[in-house]
């Protein structure tokens, strides 16, 4: 390999480096953490074996449309609300919100709370639209 060329180009070659990582870290940073990721399939399974769907999204958003029987605690409420869900500790939960990012944190909170299934819906509300299934307003 060129030294020189990696010498010169020491800033461009970290930013491939950094953005590299990051790009693995989104991919295996759910699964590394235990959470498993729920297909717009899976999603459906598990909402039509009546497991609890947790919308964390804000306000407006779950106003503008949700999974039905969604029930809606948003992210930054859910650590002072988490107690609503303990009947749920032991039963499927599927954690939806706008596209799967903030749905990864609640699965991560609810998992250090000792919930024991909890599933990230990848692509949250977007992939289930995408996909035509059923939603409320």
């Amino acid at each position: 390999m060129d030294t020189q060329f990696l010498q010169d180009n020491w800033m461009l070659v970290s930013l491939a480096v950094v953005s590299g990582g990051m790009l693995a870290w989104s991919f295996l940073g759910s699964r590394l953490s235990g959470i498993e990721q729920a297909d717009t399939l899976k999603s459906t399974r598990l909402y039509n074996d009546d497991a609890l769907i947790l919308d964390v999204r804000e306000d407006k958003e779950y106003a503008a449309g949700h999974i039905p029987k969604a029930k809606h605690i948003p992210l930054g409420n859910l650590n002072s609300r988490i107690k609503e869900l303990d009947k749920h500790k032991n039963k499927p939960i599927l954690v939806t919100c706008r596209s799967g990012q903030r749905s990864a944190r609640a699965c991560n909170m609810l998992k250090k709370a000792g919930f024991e299934s909890v599933f990230n819906q990848s692509g949250g509300i977007i992939a289930w639209e995408r996909a035509n299934l059923p939603v409320d307003k």
